[in-house]
């Protein structure tokens, strides 16, 4: 049995992801999997797992849940467009101040390779799990030499 934390969860869609404990690819996860328990799931929950590959990379074969701390608090909506609609920037609950100092959030490399991953797999839903981990890791690198994620 392998260890990790669950990355990204989508009750609604029925699948989210695993970011293992020891490193390497995340592990996709149906929502049947938790069978009665799926209502629990959420980011940062730690799970225990067996994994197996599957036609598109890795996938959970069983899965238990290890903890049950309370959701995390979002403190932010989004605002999302489709693949067929123009784009719309994400938004926030915080209204201008007017003392903008042209200045933005750098993001911790965790948060930053969340938010990626999340928008990958809701704007394109077909990448396998490689796809995704190695388009997350250029995306940080990026990131990072333009100073938008912390060292």
């Amino acid at each position: 049995m392998e260890t990790g934390r669950i990355l990204r969860f989508d009750e609604v869609r029925g699948y989210g992801f695993i970011a293992p404990n020891a490193g390497g690819e995340d592990v996709f996860v149906h929502a049947n999997d938790f069978g009665d328990q799926r209502h629990l799931v959420h980011p940062g929950m730690r799970v225990e797992y067996e994994v197996e590959e599957g036609e598109r990379g890795l996938k959970v074969s069983t899965v238990r849940i290890l903890d049950t701390p309370p959701p995390p608090r979002r403190e932010h909506t989004r605002t999302v467009a489709s693949a067929s609609a123009p784009f719309t920037p994400v938004t926030t609950d915080h209204a201008p101040t007017g003392d903008d100092d042209g200045l933005c959030d750098v993001l911790s490399s965790r948060e930053f390779t969340a938010e990626v991953t999340e928008l990958l797999i809701q704007h394109v839903p077909s990448l396998t799990g490689a796809q995704i981990a190695q388009a997350r890791q250029h995306l940080v690198a990026f990131a990072r030499s333009h100073g938008w994620v912390e060292s």
